[in-house]
């Protein structure tokens, strides 16, 4: 897959099929959509191109006063992009600048005098441009005038849930990760660094890997005990998540990201993991004493073992 970074680098080519967006998370209804652009491309004998944005648009559009966490970082994305199969991906640096450019000199610049265009390919309910000026309806009309096609993909979930980055968002704030994970079609990771904690999981009989993400955007779900798989030195581990503040002790000023792996005894420091989350089991308590505490992590210990036991064997 070839990576753009400025309108330079892209060579022109007409027989392209294009799809514009954020993709952030590259879920399911996403997928669909990379399938028929894919699918497109190959049955002109031309070229699939995925044109998507970095920062998020919305921080930029509000100039700082709301910050966005993602779905998934810019590298999570061209990994997933690239397993989808993808062409190309052009991504354009988002400035306040640049979301002032009209939906019609967007397209006329970067689309279809930039990269080239055969056929769009987009969500039911796209909006783009200048204060989200230009819908589907508008990108069909530019297509009759520039002869170039035009499909809008059809809504993906049900009344109650369309299958969207905000709807997986929610989910993801609100610790209902299985329901994230069937939205998004994998399961919900982050990535960070084993750092020094305060040592208390190793004096409670838990010792955990107290993790620092490596990007600050990246979505945190829900305060909470989840079942998860964590990776570490390329093997993949059983083991039980806390995110939180740890009340039964309130000494803990920031929100913290805990993990105790399962049959495992490595002293791993600064080192680098990949946490994928499973399910979310109770939320956090404050606990009465330390042996309350103690007891209640061996029934969640107990309790998520078996989680993701019948995981894997549902996985397999």
């Amino acid at each position: 897959m070839i990576i753009y970074r400025s309108l330079k680098e892209v060579q022109y080519d007409k027989r392209s099929v294009v799809s514009i967006g954020m993709f952030d998370g590259v879920h399911t209804a996403h997928a669909a959509v990379l399938r028929r652009v894919t699918e497109k491309a190959r049955a002109i004998g031309g070229r699939s191109v995925i044109v998507t944005f970095d920062p998020h648009p919305r921080e930029v559009v509000s100039q700082g006063k709301h910050s966005v966490d993602v779905l998934c970082t810019l590298e999570e994305k061209l990994q997933l992009l690239e397993r989808s199969g993808i062409d190309a991906v052009f991504i354009i640096p988002f400035t306040f600048e640049f979301s002032r450019l009209s939906f019609k000199d967007f397209y006329a610049e970067y689309i279809i005098n930039g990269i080239g265009v055969a056929d769009v390919v987009e969500g039911f309910n796209h909006q783009f441009g200048r204060d989200r000026e230009g819908g589907m309806n508008q990108v069909v009309e530019l297509g009759k005038q520039h002869n170039f096609s035009v499909e809008a993909m059809a809504m993906i979930g049900n009344e109650q849930t369309v299958i969207s980055s905000s709807a997986i968002r929610e989910a993801v704030l609100n610790g209902r990760i299985a329901q994230a994970n069937v939205m998004l079609g994998y399961e919900y990771s982050f990535t960070g660094v084993v750092v020094r904690g305060f040592g208390r999981g190793k004096q409670l009989g838990y010792p955990t890997a107290n993790i620092r993400l490596l990007e600050p955007k990246k979505l945190v779900p829900q305060v909470g005990i989840y079942a998860v798989r964590i990776l570490v030195r390329g093997t993949w581990y059983g083991g039980m998540m806390s995110i939180g503040h740890n009340p039964t002790f309130g000494d803990a000023q920031e929100r913290t990201i805990e993990v105790n792996i399962f049959s495992f005894d490595m002293d791993i420091y600064d080192d680098i993991v990949t946490v994928r989350c499973i399910e979310r089991t109770r939320s956090e308590k404050k606990f009465a004493s330390v042996d309350e505490l103690i007891a209640e992590m061996g029934n969640d210990k107990r309790m998520i073992k078996t989680i993701i036991e019948q995981h894997t064997q549902l996985s397999s």
